[in-house]
């Protein structure tokens, strides 16, 4: 180790910022999941309460609600998932067969913006295009018979809504990265591809799709360690009382318990299970891809 530190300390003084950051804001606050095994008492602090052990997990699991927020959750997740991960491999696909250089510098340009708007902004935008009576989009929908449908408050159309306008935000943004792995293809492929006579589409097929999988399977060996985590914020600005049923997740229950009731410990062992639920997807995915392709994280 100290020959380590000798030969690379540089490289260590230009990551301790980074590592600081993680240990202060990610590993210390971890202190507080004991929470999640203690009756809270903000006079003893997290660690002076009477320790109740799983109470808190059990009451979550026999909850009325815990099947309810566990099928709003996985619904939502799994939908932005799968339609979120596929998207922008298709998006940088075409953009990656746009010759013109202005022309895919300006689609580039166009899908990035969104998602630089603002989570608010987002929401006040579907509020405005999916008003029952002025939105944009709901009178164009109205000319193909879509009409008299309360699209933000409909149990049937929030979860589309939701995934459609998350997909519109981020597409461009996470394809970023697919165009960085067809931009280190070699030239020499497609040259030979095309002597062959293979057309666009068995060049994307042969060529472009194979030097995909390997960041396409890290993306979502990642992804799946977010499988529970919805994003709270876009979640809770659209939620009201008719789409309720289908939009109380896990992440928006949590708040509500813990910061709207101050039910501390219940809420803490919630995010806790939400946690190695996730940790365990993470893991299994790891497993899964590093057997069937042998590309793995660790």
């Amino acid at each position: 180790m100290r020959r380590h530190l000798g030969r690379y300390w540089q490289l260590w003084v230009m990551l301790a910022p980074a590592l600081i950051v993680v240990i202060v804001f990610a590993y210390i606050p971890m202190y507080g999941i004991q929470l999640a095994f203690r009756e809270f008492d903000p006079t003893k602090g997290l660690t002076g309460g009477e320790w109740v052990g799983l109470k808190y997990f059990r009451q979550f699991f026999e909850s009325p609600l815990f099947w309810d927020l566990m099928r709003n959750t996985i619904v939502i997740s799994l939908s932005t998932l799968v339609l979120g991960f596929l998207a922008p491999v298709l998006l940088a696909l075409v953009i990656n067969q746009i010759l013109h250089s202005r022309l895919k510098r300006f689609v580039q340009t166009v899908t990035y913006l969104p998602h630089f708007i603002s989570i608010v902004v987002i929401v006040g935008m579907l509020q405005v295009f999916l008003s029952p009576e002025t939105g944009l989009i709901t009178r164009f929908l109205a000319l193909f018979g879509l009409d008299d449908i309360n699209y933000l408050g409909s149990t049937t159309a929030f979860v589309p809504v939701y995934v459609l306008s998350d997909i519109w935000q981020h597409t461009g943004w996470n394809s970023i990265i697919y165009l960085a792995a067809l931009a280190g293809v070699s030239t020499h492929l497609y040259e030979a591809a095309r002597i062959d006579g293979a057309s666009r589409l068995q060049i994307i097929r042969h060529v472009d799709i194979p030097a995909l999988v390997p960041t396409m399977v890290i993306l979502m060996i990642l992804n799946m360690g977010g499988v529970l985590a919805t994003g709270f914020e876009k979640i809770f600005l659209m939620q009201n009382t008719l789409n309720l049923p289908v939009s109380e997740v896990i992440a928006t229950y949590t708040y509500k318990i813990g910061i709207l009731s101050s039910q501390f410990s219940y809420s803490t062992a919630i995010g806790l299970f939400n946690t190695v639920i996730n940790f365990a997807f993470l893991v299994l995915a790891n497993q899964i891809s590093k057997r069937v392709t042998d590309t793995s994280l660790w």
